[in-house]
């Protein structure tokens, strides 16, 4: 690719919206749908799939992302050394798990945390339910989030993936879940094209041609759009304070200011009014187990907290 400079004529810039990421290469999509191959101006740096930004074009197939247009969300991990952008601007995280391989219930809950510090709509899919016995089990398991007021929808995407549909509408929906729970079987079933598209972009960029290696945005009609994102491991969440995280167990919130000291860890202290909750089984142990797994490994794990982490820009 041609070392991105600034274009020799003035032309008055371009809008578009980022619709994959790969690594330091962005394909744009323009509003005549046009898509370019773009980079970002000099230095800068944090754009994702789904970002509005304003590019100038320096070849028919080419151009530089100038700006990144002020976002609505942003959804994205991070570890004690590095973050990773997920989706801008998605209304909707769909959570992928299936019953068969076994899903982290752990990660669960960090994508649902994540998805609340964003005021973000939340689907947990599971996947796969024509393995009737695993799929039974996994139901179970998935219970206590329907009680929560979780959305749950299980579907088998292989064989058909149309209950999904009414959910998708009107959402940027994002795809987020471990590898091996079913997403590019979801959007190949979604969008047919999907697999050869991503393969022939990839080809261009030399990105070698795996669905799940970049984030991709694809659209079902004007009004509903879905990204898939590659399958994760681990869903870091040092961006986020102690209070961030209280705040993203949603049925915490009626106690998490009534305890007796204004510093209380919600584990052994007296009159803490979210362990009275949970003797009176108003919240569930296994919530403020994993709440209290997520604390001590951010306390563990502590990195200060800088602009770039925390702004939506």
């Amino acid at each position: 690719m041609r070392s991105p400079g600034r274009p020799s004529v003035t032309s008055p810039p371009l809008h578009g919206e980022i619709v994959a990421a790969f690594g330091r290469h962005f394909l744009v999509k323009t509003a005549d749908n046009s898509t370019l191959i773009c980079v970002l101006r000099g230095k800068k740096s944090g754009a994702a799939c789904g970002d509005r930004v304003e590019i100038h074009q320096t070849a028919p197939d080419q151009g530089v992302i100038e700006r990144i247009l002020p976002r609505s969300a942003l959804l994205y991990r991070s570890d004690i050394s590095r973050e990773k952008l997920i989706a801008a601007n998605a209304t909707q995280v769909i959570i992928v798990v299936a019953a068969v391989p076994s899903f982290s219930e752990e990660l669960i809950n960090r994508c649902l945390v994540a998805a609340e510090s964003q005021r973000l709509n939340v689907l947990i899919v599971l996947n796969k339910t024509d393995l009737a016995g695993p799929s039974s089990a996994a139901l179970d398991r998935l219970s206590l989030y329907r009680e929560l007021g979780y959305a749950l929808l299980p579907i088998s995407a292989r064989n058909d993936v149309k209950p999904l549909l009414s959910h998708l509408e009107n959402h940027l929906s994002v795809l987020v879940g471990q590898s091996g729970m079913g997403k590019s079987t979801i959007i190949n079933a979604l969008v047919p094209a999907a697999g050869r598209a991503t393969a022939d972009i990839s080809a261009t960029l030399d990105a070698g041609r795996h669905t799940t290696t970049h984030a991709r945005l694809y659209h079902l009609d004007r009004d509903t759009r879905i990204i898939d994102s590659p399958g994760v491991q681990q869903f870091g969440l040092q961006h986020l304070s102690i209070e961030d995280i209280t705040w993203g167990f949603r049925e915490f919130r009626p106690y998490i200011d009534k305890c007796k000291f204004n510093n209380c860890r919600h584990s052994s202290e007296p009159g803490c009014a979210l362990m009275d909750a949970m003797q009176e089984n108003k919240v569930s142990v296994r919530r403020i187990d994993l709440y209290h797994k997520l604390i001590t490994s951010l306390r563990t794990n502590r990195i200060p907290s800088s602009p770039s982490r925390t702004k939506i820009q």
